[in-house]
């Protein structure tokens, strides 16, 4: 099992103005969070966020690139965030 250190107090994202039951929701694991999070928060690079993961490199960068997606999607095409216990 793979360690996450970080769990969000909110966990729900949206666009400003529109209500939630008109937006697609893009699911975000606990997991791929800590991902992003140990990597654009804490600063660590792949091998030292996989370590704190204990989890190997292409594991984490799997995991990571996964996040990164979801993020870009939603961003990009006006989609709610849910953070998601896997």
């Amino acid at each position: 099992m793979r360690r996450v250190e970080f769990e969000p107090g909110v966990t729900h994202f949206k666009p400003q103005g529109v209500p939630m039951r008109g937006l697609e929701v893009v699911d975000l694991t606990f997991e791929e969070m800590e991902a992003y999070r140990l990597r654009h928060v804490s600063g660590l690079d792949q091998r030292q966020a996989a370590e704190r993961m204990d989890t190997s490199v292409s594991t984490y960068q799997r995991i990571f690139n996964s996040a990164s997606q979801k993020i870009a999607e939603a961003l990009i095409g006006g989609k709610a965030i849910r953070m998601v216990r896997k």
